[in-house]
């Protein structure tokens, strides 16, 4: 029988996240995130094999994590607009600094040109666009947007947003970028809300 573990895999996996936002490709080190969680690097390598075994386990949590936090935060609203905008701010919860924004996505910029971390990276896209085309499906169903949207164009568009407003907030710095997230995910979807 193997020994506890200790510090399981998710907070470890968190933990890269955390590091990743600080310090940026160049700064994350095994040692770095051992740091974090109390551990050793050779604790690390045991577990990921290097730094990039990390980053591939980080991505596969991240495609993983996108559905299952659309589920709790759907459970935990009435409303599926409402969930779908509370879904787009806790998405970017670990960019809530310009510089957090910008280490973020470096790292991006690296995963489109690593062949395993595009596959991966392209995984959590295509969660988080189901994710938002389930809500947006809800939320027509339910009478909150105009019978006949098309949620898979829609929700497209949501992506887009999402990206091109974190951009825009990390160069403009004006409010948080969960304030400017809820403000466009608005204007994004006004034109398809149902008259009240």
């Amino acid at each position: 029988m193997g020994r506890p573990r200790g510090v399981e895999d998710a907070v470890i996996l968190r933990a890269t996240a955390q590091v990743m936002g600080r310090v940026g490709p160049a700064g994350l080190t095994l040692a770095a995130v051992a740091r974090e969680v109390g551990l050793v690097p050779g604790t690390l390598v045991q577990r990921f094999g290097s730094k990039h075994g990390l980053l591939l386990a980080l991505a596969d949590r991240s495609a993983k994590d996108a559905g299952e936090l659309a589920g709790r935060v759907r459970r935990a609203h009435d409303s599926a607009l409402e969930a779908l905008t509370v879904l787009t701010v806790q998405s970017a919860a670990e960019m809530a600094t310009p510089e957090s924004f910008a280490h973020h996505l470096a790292f991006l910029c690296m995963d489109l040109t690593d062949p395993q971390l595009y596959e991966r990276a392209l995984a959590v896209h295509r969660a988080q666009k189901q994710a938002i085309e389930t809500l947006l499906t809800e939320a027509v169903d339910a009478g909150e947007l105009r019978t006949g949207t098309d949620v898979a164009v829609l929700a497209g568009t949501v992506q887009a947003m999402t990206a091109g407003t974190g951009l825009t907030w990390a160069l403009e710095r004006e409010g948080t970028l969960g304030q400017r997230l809820r403000h466009e995910l608005g204007i994004a979807l006004s034109p398809h809300l149902t008259p009240r």
